[in-house]
Parts: structure tokens; C-alpha cells; sequence
């Protein structure tokens, strides 16, 4: 039946090298152990020793042994002893079919792997999620779409890996009409499912609008931005006209980029290519608008729009919220409840983190306690959120700690995330590590977490409270999110991460590093060295500060763009308290406005202050 050798195994001779060699029996190891030895050898000859050593000791008809054994066998390049294990398994359950199956398709044997599988029908065993996504991959069409049928009696088409594996053969099969009729009844997709759809599309050459508004739209959703614009780009010079939901997924990529210019040309294309700018792409500019920084011309936006629905109003309150204009984002919310619209989870999360960003304890309170009886919402994880953020910032941790502690719905990371950095702002070590320690407790801890926490010991100058956590997070395999900003110019968008070396014009924009430094000692500045995570000296905790992502991108800002144009910035972490210092002064000796987007809100700087008020 098979191209490789079947035959049983008598132990292969043992290495000279040996990993696991005991002397007795007495001392042997147990099957877990010998489970943890299988699992990290790294060459067969490891596994001899350790299969030699199971037939010594009664322990090659060992279940779990046995299918380990099979498995790495597979996955060291031998195949056949894989295979010989699995002849002498005496009833073989759907793990040791599934692993066999998927190590012949691996290795290309379709038939074989096929064979297995009838074999296995043959035998009463079920299917499972992993037989259909390894099986799929030495299908063609007809023997995939028989595979289809088997899938949706039991009930496993809607699993994501075996709607993608069958995506992949109708892709392959060049069956436009089954895969995107899969495609679009998928509950998830994923970058691997949208790239099936491509390649079905692109072998299929029946690349129409829906087309690239699937690709544009899948990458957008899947957090590659750019790519999604790229695509778009492909599409015009391809001369196919862009419609309604392409314009609603390419501001989506703007949006998240903060591409403004990008943006205004999209809005010049739309009013002259006869595209409808109706609600909902209207509610898409406004989106895009207020993400990249430009509430005036979202508000443009807002007022032409005929007959605004909810989700105009939602995204006009949330970009206020967002730039901490939060009396207009509250005008905005009477407004809208006196015109008879009905508000949703979206506008109250809006207008809870309008109160956030201000301060406005009253107010927030007031509109969460009164959210079931006047507007019909029970409160979220997210409302919940929001008004953790609130009284945390505002310094009310105990009441933030009690409002989680006897909230209705299930805590989250996020949430026990906004206490913890309520923690690190005021300075509460204590509660902090309450905090910390129950999340690790409850496996709700994330890089985020320990960020936090070590932030909170660097603030204390408890040293040895920071030296811990690393360690934790280098034993744990955690690793910190590194902070990237980015700014357009000219269309072109560019991207910088702390201390960055590597822009063609790196030589330049470290040069007007030196002459802000300059500039702002001059003003009177001084380095918030106690920023910095790092028991380092003085001198090179300034050197550290001053190669910031945000510092860089606003560098190159300078260099890049006329005198007095606006100096846009997206940031993906929270702005450090020391370039934050910097840009207001920057503002103010450049005579520049500076727009910076953070992970939490904007900032406008202006002639020596910023729109937060060193609230955020």
C-alpha cells in the first residue's frame, strides 16, 4: 500500500551518545517523564534510545508513549518507523490516525495518506478537526468536496482550519462558485483563508470589484493596513472602478495609520469618480477624519450627512471623546438624545471615556449608574472598563477596586489592566501588586501586565522589584511590545521604533535630535530620567529618552514638511511623560502645531501646551 517500508520495529540500535541511558530498573523513569524526553528530542537518534529503552522496561504498547513515539518519528524524518509504530498499535484511536494521516501528507504520499483514511473509516473511528484540515491537503476537487459533505454531517465544516483547508482545494480546484460561497458563509477567516481566496481569484482571472474588495478588506481586518493599501492602489492601476464597500475598507487602513493625506485624496476621488457617499461611507470618513487628527473636517463630514443614523452620531461622540474635547462630545450626546435617537453600547462607551479623559468624575458616574434605567443598557465589560479608567485616573482606587470586585459581569485583562496603571500614575505599590498577583492567579496576565508592574517598581526606585519581573518575563517567554511611531509625508508613511538607525535619512534626523535637545535645555527642560526602566546612570538615561520612537518620528517631521505645516504622529503605546514635555516645547519654539495619537487618546500640542492638560 505504501512507498515506504513497512515493517515491525526491533529496537534500533542505541546511540553512542545516549540521552536517557538508566541502570536499573529501580531508578527508570515514569511515563511522564518519558513523555517529557520524547517531546524534546531533536534527532532520531534520540529517539532510538528512548524506544529501545521502552521494550527493555514492557512499555512499548504504552497509549500514550506510543503515540508520542509515532509523532516525532514523523517529525525527525523517519516516516517509517512512524508508520511501523502505528501497523503494531492493535486499536489505534483518531490521535494516532489523524498524526499518521498528516505525516504522510507532509511528506506528499497523497495516496497513502488517503488510503489511511478510508482505512480508518473502515475501522469506526471519527473524524476530528485535525484528520479533515491533514487529510484536505492531498485532495483534489472531487475527492475534497466528498470530504465537504463528511465535514458538515458531523458538524466540523465551521471549524476555522478545516473551512480554510477546504477553501484551499476549491482554490486549487479552481471552483470559484463553491469557495466563495464557503468563503462568505465562514464565521472567522483568517490571512490564510483570504490568501486562498486570492490565489482562487487570480487562477480563476476573475478579479471584479468584489474581488478586491474581499483582499483590501481582509488584510485591513487582519491588521496589515498598508498592505490593504497597497492592494487598492493594484486595483486603480488594473482600472477597476472602486465602489461604496472599497471605500469603506480603505479608510478603514487610513484610519488605523493615520494616513490623512491618504485620506483627503480618497474623499477628492469619491466626490469626482460619481462614487455615493452615502451614510455609511459618510460615517467611514468620519472615522477616518477623527483618527487621523482632523476633527474639523470630520465634523464637515457629520453635517452634510441627510439622514444620519446612529452610528454617525457614535462615531462623531467617540472622536471627540477621542481628542479629549469631552464638553463638545457631551453637547453632541444631548443633542442627539433630544432628536429622538435611541443610543447604543457604542455611544455610552463614547461618552464614559469622554468623561475619562477629562476628569469628569460627576458626570461619568451619573450617566453609568443611570445607563439600565434611563437608556435601557445594562452595563459591559467595557462600560465597566471605562469608568475603571475614570476613577482610577482621577485617584479614587479603592472605589475603582470595589466597582470590579462586585461587578455583575466576568472581569477581564483589560480591566484589571486599567487598575493596575491607575496603580503605577498615583503610585499605590501595594495595591498594585494585589492587583498583579490576582491576575497571574487567574492567568489573566498578559506582557502588558508585567510592563505595569515593573513601571510601578521603576517609578518606587525599587530596583529589585524591576530586576524580578524581568526575570519573570525572561522565565515565562514574555516579551515586551516594543513601541513603534509612525508619520505620513507626502502619501508615504513612515514607521520608527527607540533608537532607530536604519531611515535613509537617519544622518538627518539624529542631527535635529541634537538641535531639539538644544532647544529645549535651552527652555529649561529636564530629562524625565525616572521614565526610564533601566538602573542606568544619568547620562546614559538621556541618551536612552532621547532616541524615543515619537522623538524620531517628530524629528523627521521637521525635516521633512514646510515650515508651520502640521506634524502629524500615531503612536501605538502611551506618549512617555518626557517627549510629551518635549513636543509642547517643540510646538512652541517651532511655532508648529503637533497632532500625536497615542494607544489612549490625542494630543494637540500648541505653542507650549497640549490639549489634554497633562491629564491622560
Amino acid at each position: 500500500m505504501s512507498s515506504v517500508a513497512l515493517f515491525p520495529i526491533t529496537p534500533p540500535p542505541a546511540a553512542s551518545n545516549p540521552v536517557c541511558r538508566p541502570s536499573s530498573t529501580a531508578n527508570s523513569p515514569g511515563p511522564e517523564k518519558l513523555a517529557a524526553l520524547i517531546d524534546k528530542s531533536k534527532s532520531a537518534n534520540q529517539l532510538y534510545q528512548i524506544h529501545a529503552f521502552l521494550y527493555r522496561h514492557n512499555l512499548s504498547d504504552h497509549q500514550i508513549l506510543s503515540f508520542k513515539l509515532q509523532r516525532s518519528y514523523s517529525a525527525a524524518g523517519r516516516l517509517d518507523h512512524s508508520l511501523s509504530i502505528f501497523r503494531q498499535t492493535q486499536t489505534p484511536d483518531v490521535f494516532f490516525y489523524s498524526s499518521i494521516i498528516h505525516a504522510h501528507a507532509l511528506h506528499n504520499l497523497h495516496k497513502d495518506a488517503l488510503l489511511l483514511y478510508v482505512q480508518m473509516l473502515t475501522d469506526n473511528v471519527t473524524p476530528n478537526t485535525f484528520t479533515f484540515s491533514s487529510i484536505l491537503r492531498s485532495c483534489r476537487l472531487q475527492a475534497g468536496k466528498a470530504l465537504h459533505g463528511q465535514a458538515t454531517k458531523l458538524g466540523l465544516e465551521s471549524d476555522t482550519y478545516v473551512s480554510t483547508s477546504l477553501l484551499d482545494v476549491y482554490a486549487k480546484g479552481e471552483d470559484m462558485e463553491s469557495a466563495r460561497k464557503l468563503f462568505d458563509s465562514m464565521p472567522e477567516r483568517s490571512l490564510v483563508s483570504l490568501t486562498a481566496m486570492i490565489t482562487c481569484y487570480a487562477k480563476c482571472g476573475d478579479k471584479d470589484v468584489i474581488c478586491w474588495n474581499v483582499m483590501i478588506d481582509g488584510y485591513v481586518q487582519f491588521g496589515s493596513p498598508n498592505e490593504g493599501l497597497s492592494l487598492f492602489k493594484q486595483m486603480l492601476r488594473a482600472k477597476v472602478k472602486p465602489n461604496e464597500a472599497t471605500m469603506v475598507a480603505v479608510l478603514s487602513a487610513c484610519a488605523q495609520i493615520g494616513a490623512l493625506e491618504s485620506g483627503r485624496w480618497l474623499h477628492w476621488y469619491a466626490e469626482n469618480h460619481g462614487i455615493d457617499i452615502n451614510v455609511r461611507v459618510a460615517t467611514s470618513f468620519i472615522d477616518m477624519y477623527c483618527k487621523c487628527g482632523s476633527l474639523e473636517e470630520a465634523r464637515l463630514v457629520f453635517e452634510r450627512i441627510t439622514h444620519k443614523d446612529v452610528v454617525a452620531w457614535n462615531s462623531m461622540i467617540v472622536g471627540y471623546a477621542m481628542h479629549g474635547l469631552s464638553d463638545v462630545a457631551l453637547q453632541l450626546f444631548d443633542e442627539m438624545c433630544r432628536l429622538g435617537y435611541k443610543p447604543t453600547d457604542i455611544t455610552l462607551i463614547g461618552v464614559l471615556n469622554a468623561c475619562g479623559h477629562s476628569g469628569l468624575v460627576r458626570e461619568g458616574r451619573e450617566i453609568f449608574s443611570s445607563m439600565a434605567r434611563t437608556y435601557g443598557i445594562e452595563p459591559k465589560v467595557e462600560h465597566y472598563g471605562c469608568m475603571v479608567n475614570l476613577l482610577g485616573r482621577a485617584g479614587y482606587l479603592e472605589e475603582a477596586y470595589d466597582l470590579v470586585k462586585n461587578m455583575e459581569v466576568e472581569q477581564d485583562a483589560v480591566l484589571w489592566g486599567a487598575l493596575l496603571g491607575a496603580c503605577k500614575i498615583h503610585g499605590n505599590v501595594a495595591l498594585g501588586e494585589e492587583i498583579a498577583g490576582l491576575m497571574m492567579r487567574q492567568n489573566l496576565e498578559n506582557s502588558g501586565t508585567y510592563v505595569l508592574l515593573s513601571n510601578l517598581y521603576a517609578k518606587a526606585n525599587n530596583w529589585e522589584g524591576v530586576a524580578k519581573v524581568r526575570t519573570m518575563m525572561r522565565d515565562g517567554g514574555v516579551e515586551k511590545e516594543h513601541g513603534c511611531s509612525s508619520i505620513e509625508v507626502n502619501n508615504r508613511v513612515h514607521e520608527f521604533v527607540a533608537g532607530d538607525s536604519w531611515h535613509p535619512r537617519s544622518n538627518d534626523i539624529h542631527m535635529m535630535l541634537e538641535k531639539m535637545n538644544v532647544w529645549v535645555k535651552a527652555q529649561g527642560h529636564t530629562p524625565r530620567t525616572d521614565t526610564v526602566l533601566h538602573d542606568l546612570g544619568e547620562e546614559e538615561k538621556e541618551k536612552s529618552l532621547g532616541v524615543h520612537s515619537e522623538k524620531l518620528a517628530m524629528a523627521f517631521g521637521l525635516i521633512s514638511t514646510e515650515p508651520g505645516a502640521t506634524i502629524r504622529i500615531v503612536k501605538n503605546l502611551r506618549v512617555c511623560s518626557d517627549c510629551h514635555d518635549v513636543m509642547k516645547l517643540v510646538s512652541k519654539i517651532t511655532r508648529r502645531a503637533i497632532v500625536m495619537r497615542d494607544r489612549n487618546r490625542f494630543h494637540h500640542f500648541n505653542n507650549g501646551s497640549c490639549s489634554c492638560g497633562d491629564y491622560w
